[in-house]
């Protein structure tokens, strides 16, 4: 499609004055040259047009940023005025309160949109105006892109206010000051699953999120910048890359070592992670285990100088508990032997912001989405000296997108990773919504996609004997057609819906479902299910030794196994998918969404490595899930169409004998008609094959199978038959 056509369908009607005028733009580069060449003038005044159409989608961009910034500012205001006036605190006040935050979401939603839609109109018409006059003005213009920058970092702090006061709302008032678990990251028996999502459905999905769960924020005592959101590590391995190979192969206590800050390059704290893949001290299950330590004494432990006996005095010396420090000195031990034993040097940097949704007491379900990934080389091997005598580069902060690394140094991700986290408990499923997500058109699954592992096969690929499976993932448009009722849209009348349906509706719904649920006794906070897994859950985590808690212990044991790619074997390479069936163990979690009855769940199975929800019972409509085509589905299409072409050179081979060898007009008749006949199957024959191949590169639902195309086939040879036995008769 035209990118014209695709900004005509992407407009928003009511800021439709406000996108750029990329037809006129265009018009303007086709007219000035049909009677003369591109002239001085001519650059002149399109520059002037260009800067005019940017500086009107700029102004339009800050106007709206503060209108919204106003809106929220009214909003946090009139709910602070209902918490303190307990006449005006009611159910019905916070609802009209939800629904204008929400309808501020909305809007922010379709700033980020329009935003990016404009960015990519100017970027097109940049493009087209190089290809059209042989000038460079694409990379001239850049500095002027650099003073009114189109980007979308400005809207996650909109949607952290929107977050807070969205989960006043639904708490009626009551603030959740508890302090948010999972700071220690230290894993819980959970599934993992990851997602590709599109930089055009970014916001989308964060907003669809949101309403569902709030945004996670580990210190609420400090105003939220978008520097809290970045997340930085350096990945270690050797010259070998030894690491690397056992993470994808899966190996037995297979290990990934990373020293990771949060915020600011100059963050004191940093975090010494490191993640083992059935852990033999853990009976097999996976594991990450991680501890501070002052970014100073950063390289004097990766030298082995600052032991971990050193680091467990000073922990005694601030008080912390026998069990904590234990289970330091394991991590910290063994991470030092790793470096002696594998002789482990940095190798990569991995930057992104990351956004996390959980609620603050509850690590039943946490979701992260990370945006702006980018990997940065901190190797010598290419004998540059990158870091120097220092663990980490010292001239690569936190300001992305990174203009000033070589070029050779950096690679930008182009999609953001949506990873969700489920307490599972051996079969308990994800809250609806949740599944609404992951089978919509707004995400990409990606199973066992790991960020490091991706930077290392880029940058260092023709070291690497396998590369990952998803590689060839990244020739594809994972975007996907909009589906009906699904994400957020807006009415006729510009009302917001949320998959189709109003907010208030969505939450009248849940309200029904709620209190139907408590009448018949499956309110899930009295659930004795629920009770008997956390303490099940907590009986585990004590019973642990070293009493760490299993991470990923679920997904890493038993789910599918995916297989890597032979880098010196290309033309063997495949990949598997295996799904485990697990036996149901009555075990439920507790989300804001209720779950099915129990008459709902009887002898169902779930299946571990899914990408949604499964279920064998008849009674329950199946979820149609989009999975990626196999290549044999396109080799079918190409036999399709080869057999029609193979019917209509034989066609031709009887046209051509009738048109060359006919003694008569009769037969020369005949043969054009077939000839004839023979151009038009095959126009039609090609037209079929590429319909189908682009339905099954976009996962179209529809039919594949051709019901018109024999049948009139069919009546034209009669036809031409009928004709030829007219004709001879006659004459």
């Amino acid at each position: 499609m035209k990118y014209g056509l695709e900004l005509q369908d992407n407009i928003f009607a009511p800021w439709r004055l406000s996108y750029v005028a990329y037809d006129v733009l265009k018009q303007e580069l086709k007219t000035r040259q049909v009677d003369h060449g591109w002239a001085d003038r001519d650059e002149a005044d399109f520059i002037q047009l260009l800067d005019n159409e940017l500086a009107k989608v700029y102004d339009f961009v800050n106007a709206k940023l503060s209108e919204i910034d106003a809106r929220i500012l009214y909003c946090e205001r009139t709910i602070q005025t209902l918490q303190k006036n307990s006449t005006m605190n009611s159910d019905a006040n916070y609802r009209i309160m939800d629904e204008a935050l929400t309808e501020i979401l909305f809007d922010v939603n379709d700033l980020s949109k329009f935003t990016r839609v404009n960015f990519l109109a100017i970027q097109k018409i940049l493009k087209k105006h190089d290809k059209w006059t042989g000038l460079n003005l694409k990379q001239d213009y850049v500095a002027k892109l650099r003073e009114k920058p189109l980007d979308k970092q400005r809207f996650d702090v909109a949607i952290v206010y929107i977050s807070a006061l969205h989960d006043i709302c639904r708490h009626q008032g009551k603030t959740n000051d508890a302090k948010p678990i999972g700071g220690d990251q230290n894993a819980f028996e959970r599934a993992t699953a990851k997602y590709w999502i599109h930089p055009d459905n970014i916001t989308e999905v964060k907003a669809i999120i949101m309403l569902h769960l709030p945004v996670l924020i580990f210190n609420k005592s400090k105003k939220w910048e978008p520097e809290d959101a970045a997340v930085s590590s350096v990945y270690f391995d050797n010259r070998n890359f030894d690491l690397y190979t056992g993470r994808l192969q899966r190996d037995e206590e297979a290990e990934a070592i990373r020293f990771r800050w949060y915020g600011p390059y100059d963050t004191k704290t940093v975090f010494v992670e490191r993640k083992t893949h059935h852990a033999s001290w853990l009976d097999g299950a996976s594991v990450k285990d991680r501890f501070p330590i002052k970014e100073n004494t950063v390289n004097d432990f990766m030298s082995g100088t600052y032991t971990a006996d050193t680091i467990a005095s000073e922990m005694q010396a601030k008080g912390s508990s026998e069990e904590m420090i234990k289970d330091m000195h394991f991590t910290a031990t063994g991470v030092q032997k790793s470096f002696r034993e594998k002789a482990l040097e940095p190798m990569l940097r991995v930057y992104y912001n990351r956004t996390a949704f959980q609620l603050p007491d509850d690590q039943k379900l946490r979701i992260s989405l990370d945006t702006d990934l980018t990997f940065i080389r901190e190797d010598h091997i290419d004998e540059r000296l990158r870091h120097g005598n220092n663990w980490r580069r010292k001239d690569v902060g936190i300001d992305y997108p990174f203009n000033y690394v070589d070029p050779q140094d950096i690679l930008r991700f182009p999609y953001a990773i949506l990873e969700t986290k489920l307490q599972t408990h051996l079969g308990q499923e994800p809250p609806a919504w949740l599944t609404n997500l992951i089978e919509s058109h707004l995400v990409h699954e990606v199973p066992r996609f790991s960020k490091y592992l991706h930077g290392a096969c880029h940058f260092y690929r023709e070291r690497l004997p396998l590369l990952p499976w998803w590689l060839a993932e990244l020739n594809n448009d994972i975007r996907k057609g909009r589906v009906d009722n699904t994400g957020l849209t807006r009415s006729r009348s510009f009302k917001p819906l949320i998959d189709g349906r109003y907010r208030r509706a969505m939450l009248e719904e849940k309200e029904r479902k709620n209190q139907l649920a408590v009448v018949e006794g499956r309110a899930m906070s009295n659930s004795p299910s629920a009770s008997s897994n956390s303490n099940d859950g907590s009986t585990k985590a004590s019973s642990t030794p070293l009493n760490r808690r299993r991470s990923n212990s679920i997904d890493e044991k038993l789910a599918a196994q995916w297989r890597p790619v032979d880098n010196q074997h290309d033309n063997k390479s495949q990949q598997t998918y295996t799904a485990i069936e697990l036996e149901p163990t009555g075990g439920r979690n507790v989300y804001e969404e209720p779950l099915l009855p129990s008459s709902q769940n009887n002898g169902k199975k779930k299946m571990l490595g899914m990408p949604v929800m499964f279920t064998d019972d008849k009674s329950t409509p199946k979820a149609k899930v989009k999975v990626r085509a196999e290549p044999k589905v396109f080799f079918a299409n190409e036999r399709t169409f080869i057999s029609w072409l193979q019917f209509c050179a034989l066609l031709l081979t009887v046209a051509l004998n009738l048109m060359n060898f006919a003694v008569d007009l009769t037969g020369q008749i005949v043969g054009g008609i077939f000839m004839g006949l023979v151009a038009v199957i095959a126009i039609y024959a090609l037209y079929r094959f590429e319909k189908r191949a682009w339905m099954i590169n976009r996962q179209i639902d529809g039919r594949y199978d051709d019901l018109w195309g024999p049948a009139v086939l069919c009546v034209l040879l009669v036809g031409a038959l009928i004709v030829n036995f007219y004709l001879r008769f006659r004459s």
